[in-house]
């Protein structure tokens, strides 16, 4: 494995140092009034895609964000998802990336939760997608930051614009339950008002169309949770007499994940389709086997020989996925604790199994952060199966009030009913509370 010893600079994002109040006073009175025109033709082109990014950056921030509607209007958010899910469809669960040319590189990307000025910065430095540069998105991309609108709709426009040499994986932030728990839907409601329910549908039907997993070269396979069991384990009886031992669970193949029904928007806690939870959720671990995570009750802990037999039996090289950051692996000393936004989890005689995190300075809203860095892999002909990994601080971001206002490991994922959340009040509300103590919610 080869090492960027370079940390990566950060500047240019605008700073706000005074306090929200001479924030919403600057953004007020600024004046930006540039918003995204949907093509004429149906035809998105490079310049498009590129005008879009230098919008939305601009108006993260020199706009308030109940003005993001007038910025990008629903009727574009429409046209860009129904384009981007036509593309989307088509694609099967674990889509094949053929990247063999002599100058051919990918790269994998991990979490972004919603942290838009990171992304930018990563495209930048990294390099825009190309002929020759493949992007591989492993999911997460909303909730926990202020941002998530701007990070999708920008992925579904390259996703678009170069559909076979950008792919976007799901997540398993990218449902219904979580959305209404971390954030997004929030987002949706502060950025698009009364019609933030069909703004947040739309956004929910494009999440249902996400693949879940890719393989590079026939050489790396990537995915957002990690392992599954088989289709055959999954059509067992969940319960099983006391008085027998729990059966040894089996390891899914590529057939099996073939076969998911990803459509579900979240994650089964049973039935055949728990495979999409699995995908989804599942996580690493240092003891053989497969385990039912009991703990949370969706997905499943996969020892070093599940993946020393996942990629033997599909001759691969390593396993890229993503799903924990520095606060899952807090208190953990049996893994690298991702405060460099990657680590090697499984290393065994077929190859190595790694995860990787994209959001540094991570999580945006909440107690406490990790003031970790963020990372991408680069992948480079003609194994791909040698990774080097580039490292990167938090770009510097506008100051915003969070989407969010609790402990994200308060949540409870076995109670996956998003109609029982308590609604929050948006994020520019609490601002008019805290100057009228007397003002109150109607719940």
């Amino acid at each position: 494995m080869m090492h960027e010893d370079e940390m990566l600079d950060v500047d240019q994002v605008l700073r706000f140092e005074n306090g929200i109040d001479e924030v919403e006073e600057s953004l007020m009175s600024s004046g930006f009034q540039q918003f995204l025109l949907w093509p004429s033709d149906d035809y998105i082109t490079i310049e498009w895609v590129q005008d879009m990014m230098f919008i939305l950056e601009k108006a993260s921030q020199k706009t308030l964000p109940t003005e993001f509607c007038h910025v990008v209007q629903t009727f574009v958010v429409f046209k860009l998802i129904d384009a981007a899910c036509n593309v989307l469809c088509k694609e099967p669960n674990c889509v094949e990336i053929n990247c063999l040319g002599e100058d051919s590189k990918v790269i994998v990307v991990g979490d972004i939760h919603g942290q838009f000025h990171d992304l930018m910065f990563l495209l930048k430095h990294a390099g825009m997608p190309s002929e020759n540069q493949f992007y591989i998105f492993n999911g997460n991309y909303v909730d926990e930051g202020a941002w998530g609108i701007e990070v999708f709709l920008v992925l579904l426009a390259w996703k678009v614009l170069m559909p076979h040499r950008v792919y976007l994986l799901r997540g398993n932030h990218e449902s219904r339950y979580c959305t209404a728990q971390y954030g997004f839907k929030k987002e949706v409601q502060t950025k698009y008002g009364n019609q933030s329910e069909d703004v947040y549908n739309k956004f929910l039907e494009c999440f249902k169309e996400l693949p879940l997993a890719s393989v590079i070269a026939n050489r790396v396979y990537t995915t957002h949770g990690g392992l599954f069991r088989s289709i055959h384990a999954a059509a067992s009886p969940s319960e099983k007499p006391k008085w027998k031992m729990t059966p040894r669970m089996d390891l899914g193949s590529l057939v099996d994940l073939s076969q998911v029904k990803r459509t579900c928007i979240d994650s089964p806690h049973e039935g055949p389709n728990i495979l999409l939870s699995d995908i989804l959720w599942s996580k690493p671990s240092n003891r053989d086997g497969l385990r039912v995570n009991a703990g949370r009750k969706l997905g499943l802990w996969c020892g070093p020989d599940c993946t020393e037999a996942f990629l033997k039996q599909h001759n691969l090289k390593l396993i890229i996925r993503s799903h924990e950051g520095p606060d899952a692996r807090a208190g953990r000393d049996d893994f690298g604790d991702m405060l460099n936004g990657y680590s090697i989890d499984h290393d065994g005689e077929s190859g190595k199994l790694y995860t990787l995190f994209s959001a540094p300075d991570y999580p945006q809203f909440g107690g406490k952060t990790y003031n970790n860095e963020g990372a991408y892999a680069i992948l480079k002909s003609p194994d791909f199966a040698t990774p080097s990994f580039q490292s990167f601080k938090s770009a510097e971001r506008p100051m915003v009030y969070p989407y969010i206002d609790f402990d994200a490991d308060d949540m409870d994922s076995s109670k996956l009913d998003s109609s029982q959340i308590r609604p929050q009040p948006p994020p520019f509300l609490l601002l008019k509370m805290r100057r009228d103590p007397n003002l109150t919610l109607s719940h």
